[in-house]
């Protein structure tokens, strides 16, 4: 994707200060979602990155993650398998406890939602501080599967997100310090 094109997508991207709590920049996606041409166009590049990546199925934590992981699974030909909180998909499920900063969290993936040795794409919204792609990423590869990239609108670099989800390859279509 051009740099002309990141920029175009980030006009619709609105910032929303002190939004949860105080101190908080939220990078607000709907403006970009509301738009017809902009939602496209960010599919649209995601699909042109990866259109020849060997990707077999693409995976994404709710609730966000959907929002790009399904349209783009339909652009690139391949399944969509959603990761959950627990209690929300209705078959057995392998799950990934994971740390966070004031607690612990939980992961949920169908046990027959990817199979051994594939290629898996990993979408999400946002990059920030990574634990919840760290999440998904081992869950993917308890599974025996194999995660080819991390794929998301945002970056937040000055989080840290990247380096804790490292070696996997991450893409991004905006990005901020």
């Amino acid at each position: 994707m051009s740099q002309q094109a990141k920029l175009e997508l980030r006009d619709y991207i609105r910032d929303v200060p002190d939004f949860p709590k105080p101190g908080i920049l939220f990078r607000d996606i709907t403006p970009l979602l509301a738009d017809p041409a902009a939602f496209s166009a960010a599919i649209d590049a995601f699909a042109e990155h990866f259109r020849d990546a060997s990707i077999d199925v693409i995976v994404a934590a709710e609730a966000r993650g959907f929002i790009f992981a399904s349209p783009l699974a339909i652009a690139l030909n391949v399944g969509f398998v959603p990761i959950r909180k627990p209690g929300k998909l209705p078959f057995e499920t392998h799950a990934f406890h994971y740390e966070l900063e004031y607690g612990q969290d939980s992961l949920e993936m169908h046990v027959d939602g990817i199979e051994h040795g594939q290629n898996v794409l990993v979408v999400d919204d946002l990059l920030a501080t990574g634990g919840t792609i760290e999440a998904c990423c081992q869950l993917v590869e308890k599974n025996g599967a194999k995660v080819v990239a991390c794929a998301f609108l945002i970056e937040l670099q000055s989080l840290g997100g990247r380096a804790r989800i490292a070696p996997r390859d991450v893409f991004r279509l905006v990005e901020y310090p």
